[in-house]
């Protein structure tokens, strides 16, 4: 990101049960870049991983539902990213251990994408579509 790219105002948030293990999928897996990560030993009280194609999400370790206000459950959040290459990541994912939920596809509205699960639950969609343009 460079000065000029503006930086994302939409972040879209999950709960792991092993935040660095999801981590370090996410990276492997997808190809995340992870940003920042706050907390101690295993312990995540906040993460964030960028895209390298623009935005990203926040992650933390689970809470007790008294202490987290957001009241999120792992393995219950699901994206849509884009991928320039969705065939190559499709293989990159499932070799780093991403269940198919859904294999290799072209859409009838364009699209090329798969669906996969990360090991925490979480559904994972990426495709070349990039969004219908606002106005």
């Amino acid at each position: 990101m460079n000065e000029t790219t503006p930086r994302p105002q939409v972040w879209p948030m999950l709960r792991a049960r092993d935040p660095r293990g999801l981590i370090r999928f996410l990276v492997e897996a997808f190809g995340f870049e992870e940003t920042v990560v706050y907390g101690e030993g295993e312990r995540v009280d906040h993460a964030e991983l960028s895209w390298p194609l623009g935005g990203g999400v926040m992650l933390g370790g689970t809470r007790e539902v008294a202490d987290d206000p957001c009241g999120l459950r792992p393995g219950t959040f699901g994206a849509y990213v884009v991928t320039d290459s969705p065939d190559e990541l499709f293989a990159r994912a499932v070799a780093a251990g991403a269940r198919p939920v859904r294999e290799l596809t072209d859409t009838d509205y364009g699209s090329r994408d798969f669906i996969v699960a990360d090991p925490e639950g979480n559904r994972w969609s990426f495709g070349t579509y990039r969004g219908h343009p606002a106005g």
